[in-house]
This record gives C-alpha cells, structure tokens and sequence, in this order.
C-alpha cells in the first residue's frame, strides 16, 4: 500500500480497517468506523472502537474481536505498532519516520498547510455585525466582528466560498432618531437653544456629525428651535421623540432627506473605517432600505399571505409564527401601514436563499435568541429550507480594567468605543481575546492583561513564538528555502515528537473548527503549539555544531513557525519577526 499524503491520514487508517472488516465480518461491510484522538499520548496517536460496536451483533467479547481485526489489518508503513486496550479498543501508534516527515512536509507546503476540501466549494454567507449605523461601533460588536471575520476566514481554508455581508439597517426608527439628534445639535451649533429629548442620541459623534453638516450646508436647515415639541400628552418619551421627528420631516421637506443621508453616510464611513483598521472586511454591503425601495418587503409578505400564514386583528397584519414554534404571533404590518423590522428581516432572508447560498450563517447577539423561531418560520413558510439558515449565538463582551468592571450605555454616550479598545491594547490582542472563548460563552476581557508583555498573555506568548524563531534564522543565516529537502532523522527527542504530533494536528483543527464553527479552536490551538515551542526551546539547543542535527532542529522550528503564522492569519493576527 502506497503512503498516502497527511490529508488522507484518516482515510488511510480508515482503510486498514475496512479491509479487516471485510475478512472479520463481511455480513456486516456498513459498520462506522470511527478514529478518536486518545487524549494521553500514552495510548497512542488514533484509537478505534469497531470490536466493541461488533460484539453485540458478532455475540463475541470485544477483545476477541480486536484480536481478529488486528490479525487482519493490512501491514502499513505508516504504523508503528498497535495494540488492544481496556474493554477493547484498538490504539494505533503512528511510525516516527512518518511523523518527521511533517516537517517537509510543512515547508513545501507554506501558506496552504492546513487548508483542506470539507467545504467541496459550497457558497457560504456570513452575515455579522450588522449594527444600526445609529452610533460608532462598540466593544460589543467588536466580538462580533472578530468572531464573524475568524469564521470566515476558517471557512475559506476548509474549502468554502464565503461571502462575507453586512446588513445596513437604514430603514426605520432608530435612524428618525439618529437624524433628529444631528439636526438639533446643528441647530445648537448655530446659536439655538433646544430641549433635548430624553431619547435621542446623546454621544459626542452626534455633534461632530452636526458640525460637518454645518461646514457642508451652512444655514440650509436653520429653523426657531422655539417652533420644535418638546413635550407629549402625560410626558410619553416616546411619543414626545415622534413628534419631532414628525414636525423634522414637515419643516425640512426634502431637506430632511439630505440631512437623513448625511448621518447615514457618516456614521457608515467610521463604521466601515474601524472595521478596516480591525481587518475586517465584507464582500457586500447591504441595504435595508433598498427592500423597501425595490418591493421586496412588500413581496415577501405578499407571498405569506398567499400561503395562509397571515391573519388581521386590530388592524394589523400578523405572521402566524407559533404554527413554527415561536412563543406568540408576530406583527408584520402596523395598523398605521408601516412594516415592522421582521417583515424587512423576513424580505432580506428570503433575499439571503434567492441568491442561491447553500449555507447562510448569521451572526447575532446572545439576547436575539428568541428571534431564531420566527425568522426559522417565516422562511419555512415561504416554502424555503430553514435547515440552511444557522444562526451562532454570541456573548456580550465584558471589559475589566484594573479589577473593576467598565460600565457602558450606548444612547447617552457613555461607551465603550471598538476604536478606543483597540487604540489601548491594539489590533492583534483585541483580535486575538474576542476569540479566545467560544462565541456563545460569556466574556470578561482584561484590559491589563492583553496590554502585558507576559507570558500570560496568550497573544503576546504566541507571537514571541514566531519571533523567535526568526531570531533563529536570523543568527543562522543560511537559506531557508533549502530546508524543506532536510533529512529529518536526527528528530528523536520525546519533546521533538510532541512538537511533530502537534504539528500533524493543525489541519484536523482547522477542520473541526469550521465544522462546528468555532474559530476559538484555532486559539486554543496556537496556545499549546507555542507552549510545546518554547519548552523546547528552553531545553534544547537549535544552532549545534554537528549540521545534520542543526539543520533538523532548524527545519522543525520554522514548521512551527509556518503553523503559528498561517493560524494567526486566519484568526487575524500579526505574525511579528522582532518584539
């Protein structure tokens, strides 16, 4: 049997067993055969459970059957030995000559090791962040924006196409609101004396954009602040923020359309800015009014009708969501004949499958979990496959600084900014912390820590890591290229082996975490690559005298170095040469 590359490591294995299957219970040629990683090296590098799912229908005890499997395994050079263990499973020990060849393995392969065919190029949307552009972006969207790009970026090396979309919510109230606030900042900035309504958008943003306005359109939209509501029947807030935008839209005409743009198009160019300098970047920018302008809201809830999934009362139009598991019914369209925010959700979702994903992934807060059985209903009501929507829940981000939790509050300003975080710890650590738990787990974020030069610092341990080796090459000074042809024998050390199995690992990591769509795999990962690195570091010295072990040494390092740089890529992450 030919030796097959590493990405077919497990069909390789997978095969052996086949063959015995055939020779052992050939009644039974369907059986899973399933290949775990021992979690002690001790008991190997794979183990296998066929003799225990053949007992029962073979009426044998598992060891007898292990027995009879191993006696038919074909001989590989890939293994080394094998043996039964416990009740009856079977530990395969990988042969170290195969193991060394990783390394040239790695070299030969840069960039692309690691990247693998699960996705079979299926069309993948990931739609993430997608915050109202009602104000610059906050540490909360940060984790969001970092988990959303990670995810995307392990898709991409596990063989998917991945679209990459933000959804731009320009339609609708909170922006009447955003709008309102600029327009009477600019009136402030122009000499008026406003009352501010208790709701409006109250961050420092809204005068800068108030004062850009200003410096565009000079005295345009100039109006006697003293004409402006300030008040409702029995003091509703709510109402009282109506009626001035109401009043805004009468008095403005078509100026309130400019001033509207305005605010839009600036709070857009900070959030697409921040976004950029967070490396995080999207294939389409989508807007939400353009559902509204182009028909398609009206369309998609059109289509429910037709189907009988709709009804009136009290003059509004509901979805029959609980028919599709939701707590209650849905309103789709107001008694006044304004569309709710679900019916545009539902218009942009079936917008989502008509153009023709095979997977759409939205990325959404962990308080918008009760919002999956609706919009899961709604497509299945229009007739389309829900299962091709998942939705990845993710946790609120909670920032410590020395000790003390930081508090934050968007509308009155008092916040947490995703640009001020980065501008305190930088790029790679706010990165590098947003994805160090799995998305749907809570988040303290310490702010001391991701700014310590500390081997506690995961970020900073990892990318020490990667300079050190080139540290190494540095003080060598010879041709690296020439290292991917290095005879690898002299690599005999137990923590040489642990280096080459945890190299061997990485493109079962990626897999895994695009499978389960969890980026935070990648970090656990390059943490205990960048531990096993720097113990052997420590105790071994590279540079020896005696060249066939100095070129191995070095050959194995800048492995390791390849491995740390293509998964801080994916996770967005500066892989540094000095620090």
């Amino acid at each position: 049997m030919s030796t097959p590359d590493f990405s077919d490591l497990r069909a390789h294995l997978a095969g052996l067993f086949a063959t015995a299957l055939r020779t052992v219970a050939p009644q039974l040629p369907d059986a899973s055969i399933v290949l775990e990683k021992p979690k002690q090296s001790q008991h190997g590098d794979y183990a296998c459970n066929l003799a225990l799912q053949l007992a029962k229908p073979l009426r044998a005890k598992p060891r007898d059957i292990a027995e009879k499997l191993l006696a038919a395994l074909p001989a590989s050079p890939l293994l080394e030995k094998t043996e039964i263990a416990g009740a009856g499973f079977i530990n395969l020990f990988l042969a170290r000559s195969f193991k060394q060849q990783i390394v040239n393995h790695i070299l030969q392969t840069g960039g692309d090791y690691g990247k693998n065919r699960l996705g079979q190029k299926k069309k993948v949307q990931v739609e993430f962040v997608s915050a109202n552009p009602t104000g610059p972006l906050h540490v909360g969207h940060g984790r969001g924006a970092a988990y959303g790009a990670c995810l995307s970026n392990v898709l991409a090396a596990a063989g998917f196409e991945v679209a990459r979309e933000f959804y731009i919510n320009d339609a609708g109230r909170q922006m009447d609101i955003l709008a309102a606030s600029v327009w009477l900042r600019y009136l402030e900035a122009r000499g008026g004396a406003v009352m501010f309504p208790e709701d409006g958008y109250r961050g420092d943003y809204v005068r800068l954009i108030a004062n850009s306005l200003e410096r565009a359109h000079g005295a345009k939209f100039e109006h006697n602040a003293a004409d402006l509501p300030t008040a409702a029947p029995g003091g509703d807030a709510d109402a009282a923020l109506d009626a001035l935008i109401a009043h805004s839209k009468i008095v403005l005409g078509e100026g309130w359309r400019v001033l509207h743009r305005h605010a839009l198009d600036a709070m857009l160019a900070d959030q697409r800015d921040d976004l950029g300098e967070f490396r995080v970047t999207y294939d389409i920018w989508f807007s939400e009014q353009s559902l509204y302008e182009n028909g398609a809201v009206e369309r998609a809830v059109g289509k429910l009708a037709a189907n009988g999934h709709l009804y009136e009362k009290d003059g509004a139009l509901w979805f029959r969501s609980t028919a599709f598991g939701d707590e209650k019914d849905r309103v789709v369209r107001r008694e006044n004949g304004q569309y709710t925010y679900f019916a545009s959700d539902i218009a942009y979702h079936l917008n989502k499958f008509e153009r023709g994903f095979d997977t759409v992934i939205d990325v959404w807060g962990a308080d918008h979990h009760g919002y999956i059985p609706r919009v899961k209903g709604a497509l299945t009501a229009l007739g389309c496959d829900a299962e091709k929507l998942t939705v990845t829940l993710v946790q609120f981000a909670v920032l410590y600084r020395g000790g003390e939790k930081v508090a934050m509050g968007k509308r009155s300003g008092d916040f947490v900014s995703l640009r001020d975080l980065r501008r305190e710890v930088g790029n790679d650590a706010a990165r590098f912390f947003y994805v160090l738990r799995k998305g749907d787990q809570h988040l303290d974020f310490d702010l001391d820590l991701a700014k310590s030069q500390s081997n506690e610092n995961p970020v900073y341990y990892i990318q020490y890591a990667h300079a050190r080796v080139c540290s190494v090459h540095e003080q060598w000074g010879g041709r690296e290229n020439a290292l991917c042809e290095t005879d690898v024998a002299p690599l005999s050390s137990d923590m040489e082996n642990a280096l080459l199995q945890r190299l061997m690992n990485y493109p079962e990591v990626v897999e895994n975490a695009a499978r389960d769509l969890a980026p935070h795999l990648i970090a656990f990962y390059l943490k205990e690559l960048a531990g096993e690195f720097h113990s052997y570091y420590n105790a071994t010295r590279v540079l020896v005298d005696a060249e066939p072990v100095k070129l191995a040494r070095l050959a194995l390092v800048t492995a390791v170095r390849q491995v740390l740089r293509n998964g801080l890529e994916l996770l967005g992450v500066s892989a540094p040469e000095k620090m």
